[in-house]
């Protein structure tokens, strides 16, 4: 399963420090986050509780760019 979220991002480093740290969270297939569309890709591994890892997903994120927000 795939889902696209709108985002806010600061920086196009910023950027692909999430995508990086997204990618290890399990239950990540894979990710792409794009500083300048503010849009963020995220397909989830199959059977993956898409909630519990998008928490994951938020808890990772802002511990590298703790301005970074999914509206």
């Amino acid at each position: 399963m795939k889902k696209t979220f709108k985002i806010e991002v600061d920086c196009a480093n910023c950027a692909n420090l999430v995508e990086n740290e997204i990618k290890k969270v399990e239950g990540v297939k894979d990710a792409n986050v794009v500083f300048m569309t503010q849009k963020m890709k995220v397909e989830f591994e199959e059977g993956a509780d898409t909630e519990a890892v998008m928490a994951e997903v938020m808890k990772r994120a802002r511990k590298v760019e703790p301005d970074f927000c999914i509206l």
